[in-house]
């Protein structure tokens, strides 16, 4: 679950009610509240209607009020979001499953990067995730602010009356989702089928009990805590960096030219490399660049074909990705939790957001 650190810019009121990775409507991993029948599901208060929505995807403009009859799911997502990604197949499945039976869902894409502004990436990432759902582009976060949001994914169950009855954030609790979807289906006359969808996905099982890494954000004005280089951030200038004393675990550091933005570090010059040591078992980041080539090394030696990620190539004995869109790139999927010591060899251009893990 990602909590969006700018909610004070956006307007919204903190609340703190943060349990560590907390279940969501559509993926969450822990139940919010008790499931019972409708009658005693809690009663949140009328919907608000989709504001401020830039572009629609699967879908002409839709409004709360139309919707009314119909069980619907708000699902506050955006692209590069593992939590978000992961929560995915089970969306598609309850579509799949529900979406001509009474249920529909909207998928609203409120931003974290400024690239998830934008209209083609978006529909890029719908395409590539398999959603056929109605998408909501709230890239000024209009509709977020309405529903006084503050996760990543966040999803409500809006009755057919048009009134939200349950609300999770995080993802898991998949089977809960599933029970409050089909409860609210029935109260509101429609047939459900025996059998559950949740159970038919192969999703990703993620125990977070075992991930010793936080996200970790490189920008000078999105990381939550210093690079590891003893230089530190030197805001919108180029630095060549060197590593001086050992690494410290689960601090990101570079060598070699790297120009400091406000969301991220991007290669300036050859042979630029990161360095991280970190306790996962899976590692993604959040890049881009112009079909910049990476290479990465795990412990010292090219990744094993246990370990290597997804959008990783062996070749020539090395494990090598082209980075272009932004978006999440895995490069490490390794078999069980554990320390290592990550590096990165980018070539000019890269553009590194965040490093994610499972």
């Amino acid at each position: 679950m990602k909590r969006n650190a700018y909610v004070i810019v956006f307007g919204i009121i903190a609340i703190v009610v943060v349990a560590a990775a907390v279940s969501t409507l559509f993926a969450s991993q822990e139940s919010s509240q008790a499931i019972g029948s409708p009658s005693t599901l809690p009663n949140y208060g009328a919907a608000p209607d989709f504001q401020g929505i830039t572009a629609w995807i699967n879908s002409p403009t839709l409004h709360i009020s139309q919707l009314h009859g119909k069980v619907v799911l708000v699902d506050f997502w955006t692209y590069s979001c593992i939590n978000c990604i992961r929560t995915i197949p089970y969306l598609n499945a309850w579509y799949n499953e529900y979406g001509n039976n009474g249920l529909v869902i909207v998928g609203v894409h409120t931003p974290e990067f400024t690239f998830e502004k934008n209209y083609t990436n978006v529909l890029t990432a719908v395409g590539s995730f398999g959603i056929r759902y109605p998408v909501a582009l709230d890239s000024n976060y209009g509709t977020w602010n309405a529903y006084g949001n503050q996760y990543w994914p966040a999803d409500y169950v809006i009755d057919a009356n048009g009134t939200i009855r349950y609300k999770q954030f995080g993802e898991g609790d998949y089977n809960t989702t599933e029970a409050v979807i089909r409860e609210l289906l029935q109260s509101a006359h429609y047939s459900v089928p025996s059998e559950t969808a949740y159970n038919t996905v192969s999703g990703t099982s993620v125990d977070f009990s075992q991930i010793g890494t936080p996200e970790l954000y490189v920008g000078y004005a999105t990381a939550r805590q210093p690079i590891g280089n003893s230089q530190g951030f030197s805001p919108d200038q180029v630095v060549d960096y060197a590593i001086q004393g050992p690494l410290q675990r689960n601090y990101v550091y570079f060598t070699g030219d790297w120009y400091n933005a406000n969301d991220s570090m991007i290669a300036a010059g050859k042979g630029a490399k990161i360095y991280l040591l970190y306790d996962a078992k899976v590692v993604n980041i959040v890049a881009q660049g112009n079909s910049s080539l990476i290479a990465v090394s795990l412990d010292g030696n090219t990744p094993s074909g246990d370990f290597i990620g997804k959008d990783l190539t062996l070749t020539g004995g090395s494990a090598t990705a082209y980075v272009g869109m932004a978006r999440l790139y895995n490069i490490v999927n390794g078999p069980s939790y554990g320390e290592h010591e990550l590096v990165i060899t980018a070539s000019p251009g890269f553009r590194l957001y965040t490093f994610t893990f499972g």
